[in-house]
């Protein structure tokens, strides 16, 4: 979790109620990989912050942030993509956006490879490719596109905190791939296939994924 800016909104908590909520309860966020994709889909680029931590410490980040109480997920991702990448970033979100894992923040560290000290958090982790001009805002320093490749390097991954990293450490031919080897599925992507529903930029759409087991099936 990076997210460093005080946030006026009457939907959510002053700064002693949100102690006091963290104590308590699991906040919820969304974490973003802002990517840029070819015509195929595939990706070439990965976006990353570089952002100054409540701590001072300067640190390669994600795209990060709250969801507010009444907000719906996807206007929260919108919301940050916009407050991090800037309003002309053009963010592909669809109408209901499904994360492709959830990564679980504890305050204390090796429950999971993620580590928030300040909280107890669940966040909705998506890839969201992005067509516009991307600005760094706020308290975003500078925004960095990487390739695949470089995105995975050690080093980098090492200049991020609370295990964002993660996030990143997969590998395959095509994103679905990685992220199916960053989760240490144990299943092979056979084909991927996405299909409008519609015309426009909010046009529903169906997925079709074709999928093998590395493993024997078992038999209750």
């Amino acid at each position: 979790m990076t997210q460093t800016t005080p946030q006026s909104d009457s939907s959510w908590l002053g700064g002693e109620e949100l102690d006091a909520a963290r104590a308590r309860l699991p906040i919820l966020y969304v974490d973003a990989i802002p990517v840029r994709v070819d015509a195929q889909g595939v990706v070439t680029s990965v976006g990353l912050l570089l952002r100054v931590t409540g701590e001072g410490r300067i640190t390669r980040a994600l795209v990060s942030g709250r969801v507010l109480y009444h907000e719906r997920v996807r206007s929260a991702l919108l919301r940050h993509l916009e407050k991090d990448l800037g309003p002309l970033a053009l963010p592909r979100v669809p109408l209901a956006p499904q994360p492709f894992t959830i990564a679980e923040y504890f305050p204390t560290p090796g429950v999971t490879p993620f580590h928030d000290p300040r909280q107890h958090a669940v966040s909705l982790a998506y890839v969201v490719p992005v067509e516009g001009d991307c600005a760094p805002q706020q308290d975003a320093l500078e925004l960095t596109w990487l390739t695949p490749e470089e995105a995975r390097d050690e080093r980098l991954l090492a200049e991020m905190t609370g295990g964002q990293g993660t996030l990143l450490h997969g590998e395959g031919n095509g994103p679905i791939d990685a992220i199916v080897d960053a989760l240490g599925l144990r299943f092979d992507v056979l084909s991927y296939e996405e299909h409008s529903m519609g015309s426009g930029s909010d046009a529903r759409a169906v997925a079709i994924m074709r999928s093998a087991s590395r493993s024997p099936p078992h038999f209750a």
